[in-house]
């Protein structure tokens, strides 16, 4: 339990509809920008665009991880993070 007088705010419910709502979204732009951008590749070459989605991938997983903590950015992080993985199983699934 907080002190009366604590200068900390007390902590409130997660939101977890509005949370899910933009992950979810997150997730749909992600997928289809990863599959719009592998496929394109991959028609040219497949090696390189493999490369280049694990490129992109680890360009950004810092900065993603850094934020996956803070409150709201917690969700897009999410959603982005299985955005990616739906975007390459559905790029797998099509290569197939």
């Amino acid at each position: 339990m907080l002190h009366p007088h604590s200068p900390y705010p007390p902590p409130t419910a997660t939101p977890w509809f509005t949370g899910l709502l933009v992950a979810g979204f997150a997730a749909v732009l992600v997928a289809v920008a990863v599959m719009a951008f592998g496929s394109q590749l991959g028609r040219i070459n497949a090696v390189l665009a493999v490369f280049l989605e694990l490129v992109v991938v680890a360009g950004v997983a810092p900065s993603a991880w850094r934020l996956r903590r803070t409150p709201v950015w917690r969700w897009l992080v999410y959603g982005a993070a299985a955005g990616v993985l739906t975007g390459w199983i559905a790029l797998l699934a099509g290569a197939a």
